[in-house]
């Protein structure tokens, strides 16, 4: 069977504060790599601190891709970066260099891996509508009425998962169709043995621990600032940037919602509820391999044991 270019990629994934920089630099070194984002908030300009964006000295060390392409206030399509991610796949090879894919975007990783089911263009009225009806009856209601629509893809999307179950409705209304019947050939992936898709896990509690840690140096880092200025003289984050963790909590903390500790404790909640889902589409997806961490194990070890699993 033909496989897509992306599909012969490295990749090297993960719930958020799981520890994949560090070995993804070992990694790289490993296969004479350059990474490419799997981040669906880095390719926004200006949001660093809130995304864990590369700094400057590890682009220096270790090119990257997919970073840094628009403005915040701007639309970033799934099939926007795929187009540049096929692209950016061709110049590496073209310098004798493996494609190494960072990150932990998993909705960016199956379209990779499976190819994109786009279903129709946005109905931005209609969503908004939807949206208003969120807002009045809460996500599992909304939930139910799916449900009785496209029981399949209820069965899919967790109750709270408001910006999918929106999604769903939508194309439900617009087409006609229940999404679940359009996406079956998006849901056909192949063996784990045949990928080279690495998904790096620890233990629960150490992964809660190392996020409420992270959460804690991005503030120290200066998140607060960072959102001040990309919301100065009356600007906006865009539908998608805004959805980024930790953006929108500050964002109602400028606003004068919340002081800061509060919103701290917010930005841990919702992180460590992203980690779930994360965790729950990786599991989903029969091309991953997980990698369980030590807690004190070497960058260069795990590198180590990811090259030889996937040679």
């Amino acid at each position: 069977m033909d496989i897509s270019p992306a599909q012969d990629c490295w990749y090297l994934t993960g719930a958020t504060a799981v520890g994949k920089t560090g070995v993804a630099l070992a990694l790289a070194e490993r296969l004479g790599a350059e990474v490419l984002s799997l981040d669906s908030m880095a390719v926004y300009r200006g949001m660093d601190i809130g995304t864990a964006k590369p700094g400057r000295d590890l682009q220096s060390r270790l090119p990257h891709h997919l970073i840094n392409l628009v403005a915040p206030d701007e639309e970033f399509s799934v099939a926007r970066y795929l187009d540049l991610a096929m692209q950016t796949i061709g110049e590496i090879r073209s310098r004798d260099r493996t494609p190494l894919f960072v990150g932990g975007t998993p909705l960016y990783l199956k379209c990779l891996l499976r190819g994109l089911f786009e279903g129709p263009p946005a109905d931005w009225d209609l969503r908004s509508e939807i949206e208003s009806e969120l807002a009045t009856v809460g996500s599992p209601a909304l939930h139910e009425r799916l449900a009785l629509v496209d029981p399949l893809a209820a069965n899919q999307i967790h109750p709270n998962d408001s910006r999918r179950i929106v999604r769903a409705l939508e194309v439900y209304r617009v087409t006609g169709q229940p999404i679940s019947h359009q996406q079956e050939e998006f849901e056909e992936g192949r063996p784990a043995e045949a990928c080279r898709v690495f998904v790096l896990q620890r233990p629960r509690e150490e992964q809660h621990g190392r996020i409420e840690a992270r959460v804690e140096e991005m503030i120290a880092e200066g998140l607060v600032d960072e959102v001040r200025a990309l919301t100065a003289d009356g600007n906006e984050l865009g539908r998608t940037a805004s959805q980024a963790v930790g953006y929108q909590e500050v964002i109602e903390h400028l606003a004068g919602d919340s002081d800061l500790p509060t919103t701290i404790e917010r930005i841990k909640t919702r992180t460590r509820r992203f980690a779930k889902r994360q965790g729950a589409w990786f599991r989903g997806l029969s091309e991953c391999r997980f990698v369980d961490l030590e807690p004190e194990e070497a960058p260069e070890t795990i590198a180590g044991r990811i090259v030889e699993a996937g040679e």
